[in-house]
């Protein structure tokens, strides 16, 4: 068994080291390859799990006005924050931002109909927020 697969923290520390002493050789290329492109999807995960979200509380904050508070409010704006700063950080998730809005919309709408007594027909079966709708820090849903 390899320490890939007994000792992961291990493993990543002497592939770290391996890189900065320039030890070619010693490097696990296969494991390698298949971590760095988990760290990417890791990314567009993140941005799909807050943009969910920040959806769900967007369809409360319009389908349950008289429940409006300050715990929506502040998980709207710490989700948007969060969206803004990940893009920042990632701007080649951009153009996945269109993708991302539609699949997270699902995870938004099971958390709309968690969170209330209205079933899923109450809602729309698509996102009806535009992404810059969805990331604009004046936008609420009337």
């Amino acid at each position: 068994m390899s320490l890939y697969e007994t000792d992961f923290y291990a493993w990543t520390q002497r592939q770290a080291e391996a890189l900065k002493q320039h030890q070619w050789e010693l490097l696990d290329l296969p494991n390698l390859l298949e971590e760095i492109a988990a760290l990417g999807r890791r990314e567009r995960q993140e941005l799909r799990n807050r943009l969910g979200i920040l959806l769900g509380h967007l369809l409360l904050w319009q389908y349950q006005p008289e429940l409006r508070g300050n715990s929506w409010l502040a998980t709207v704006r710490a989700q948007r924050r969060e969206i803004l700063t990940l893009l920042q950080e990632n701007p080649s998730l951009k153009p996945y931002l269109q993708e991302a809005l539609a699949l997270a919309y699902q995870s938004g709408l099971d958390l709309a109909v968690r969170e209330t007594s209205l079933s899923y027909t109450k809602f729309p079966e698509s996102c009806p927020y535009t992404w810059e709708q969805t990331l604009d820090a004046e936008f609420f849903p009337n």
